[in-house]
Order: structure tokens, then C-alpha cells, then sequence
């Protein structure tokens, strides 16, 4: 694709969402959400797969913006449709050794390419509550089957946006600067371990209860994630968010998060834009979604200043 047909499809899809959630001066998708900040320390096997300058410091400030789906910014943290959550970390390496990695807590990405998401945002606009049955959302799922997964098997909601594992689900490119390149995807690993709520539980919870909990507890002690790379095999996708690959593939942990404290001032903190494509030298982008994501987000960020 061009650069000109890239900024179309990545006008369109914000155009779509907005439509989709409301036009709201807020973040396209994942418009809820907390601010925090912390500290990343990298291991031994982070500075073997790449030679990023943030894998050769002993410590680097992060921050760190957990969320939830949709477009809406009261969304309630119990609500369905705030599923899957969203957890955003800037890597602060300085200059232009910065890494953003933007997550969710599914394995998987509802559309492959760029074009069929702008399909699945312009069919869920289209299907408002009060819509006629079959809407376009349920002709596009019954024609699309990892949309289908992506709408039907989502988990409860996580008992603390610390206790959910968090995926990118589009791959990149490590190098290590000596002609071994690896292609991988990110995931944030809670050292809490994966817990959800229970129907009771969340029948009785407010709608604010994650972000609630999220400062109450970094405010005992530092929430803790592993960050890990999920190496692709041959034959894996490295061109189809949508598929996820085996979870016998090889996993390396190449770093160590500590959230510590919420960020003092939540309405600046919360303007940072966080680039699925920002990348440093030593990491590049193996999937082209990446380049639309990315325009997307800067799109959705101007209109929100």
C-alpha cells in the first residue's frame, strides 16, 4: 500500500469507531482508563535477542496506561463490552530509543488485516441496540469466524487490571546487530497470576471498581508483570493478527515490570500517546497492520488535543 492509501484507511477507521462508541473528544477505542508509572529492568535474553538501547540499561522508568475496550469513557469496568482490557507501556530509553507496546487481554486481534477491521468498525456502526435483526455486526460474525471468537469467548472481567495477561498481537522483528534477526510477539505476563470474577461478585462491584483497585494496590506494594516474547516457528503468521499462534511456541522473558505508583496528575498523564509503531533500532515491525494501527492512534490523538 502507499502512504497516501495508508492515511486514508487509517482516517477511515477512526472515522468508523467514533461512529461506532460516539463522537466523543476521547481515545478512538479504550477511552477509559488509569495512568501509572514504574521502573523495567531487562534480563540477560532480552539483550541477546536485540541490541535495542533499552535492553542495555540496568533500569528504565515506564509508563503505564491500563484501560478498557470501547470507545465510550464512562464505560462501566463490569460491562461486557469492556472486555478485552488494555494495557499500554512506554519504555523511556530517551530520544529515539523509546518502545511503545499496546496490548489487550485476548490472544488474538478480530480482523487480519487493516481493511477487514475497517469492515467489522463500519458493520458494528451500523448496528446500533435498537437495529433490525440480522444487523451488519451479525452478518459480518457469521462470515468472519475469528471476529466470532473474538466477540463470544472473551473471559470475565479480571479481578484487578493486575491479575489479566495482556497480548500484542502483531508481530516484530528482534535484531541483534550481529545478523540474527527473530520474529516474535509481545505479552505481559501479572506475577498475581490470571484471576477473573466470579458472577456474584461482579453482580455486587461498582463501575469503577478496576480503576479503584488498581490505585489501592500499587499503593501497598509494586505490581509485578514478566515481559515475554512468544517466538514465531516456520509456517507461523507473521501478516495475521487474527491467528494466534501455538502456545507450545517458545517463550523468552526478556524483562521484569514494576508498577509503582499512579501518576499524580491523571488529566496530563492520560493525553501521552502511546504508538503501536513506535520502535527502536534493534526492533521493527514484521506485521504491515502495525503501520495503519499507528497512524490510527496519531489520528485519534490530534483530534482529542
Amino acid at each position: 500500500m502507499t502512504q497516501e492509501s495508508d492515511a486514508k484507511l487509517a482516517s477511515d477507521l477512526v472515522a468508523a469507531m467514533r461512529q461506532a462508541f460516539g463522537n466523543r473528544r476521547a481515545r478512538a477505542a479504550h477511552a477509559k482508563g488509569i495512568v501509572l508509572e514504574g521502573r523495567f529492568a531487562p534480563t540477560d535474553e532480552g539483550a541477546t535477542l536485540s541490541d535495542a538501547a533499552l535492553f542495555d540499561a540496568p533500569s528504565l522508568p515506564i509508563t503505564v496506561r491500563f484501560s478498557d475496550f470501547t470507545g465510550l469513557p464512562d464505560i462501566a469496568d463490569t460491562d461486557d463490552h469492556a472486555n478485552p482490557r488494555g494495557m499500554a507501556v512506554r519504555f523511556h530509553a530517551g530520544d529515539r530509543n523509546n518502545l511503545d507496546i499496546v496490548t489487550h487481554s485476548f490472544n488474538g486481534f478480530p480482523a487480519g488485516t487493516p481493511q477487514e477491521f475497517l469492515k467489522l468498525m463500519t458493520a458494528l456502526a451500523e448496528s446500533p441496540p435498537d437495529a433490525a435483526k440480522p444487523t451488519a455486526l451479525d452478518s459480518y460474525l457469521d462470515s468472519h469466524p475469528a471476529a466470532q471468537t473474538f466477540f463470544t469467548t472473551q473471559k470475565p472481567p479480571p479481578v484487578s487490571f493486575a491479575t489479566a495477561r495482556y497480548y500484542a498481537v502483531n508481530a516484530v522483528t528482534f535484531d541483534d546487530g550481529a545478523g540474527w534477526r527473530t520474529h516474535g510477539r509481545h505479552r505481559f505476563v501479572p506475577r498475581a497470576g490470571e484471576h477473573t470474577l466470579d458472577a456474584a461478585t461482579r453482580a455486587r462491584l461498582g463501575p469503577n471498581y478496576l480503576v479503584e483497585e488498581i490505585a489501592q494496590r500499587v499503593g501497598l506494594a509494586p505490581v509485578e508483570f514478566d515481559w515475554q516474547v512468544q517466538v514465531a516457528e516456520a509456517g507461523d503468521r507473521l501478516d495475521d493478527a487474527s491467528v494466534a499462534w501455538p502456545e507450545t511456541r517458545r517463550l523468552i522473558t526478556v524483562g521484569n515490570l514494576w508498577i509503582e505508583r499512579v501518576a499524580a496528575d491523571q488529566a496530563a498523564a492520560d493525553k501521552i500517546l502511546f504508538g503501536p509503531g513506535l520502535l527502536p533500532h534493534g526492533i521493527e515491525a514484521a506485521d504491515p497492520m502495525l503501520k495503519v494501527r499507528d497512524a490510527a492512534y496519531l489520528i485519534s490523538f490530534k483530534a482529542r488535543q
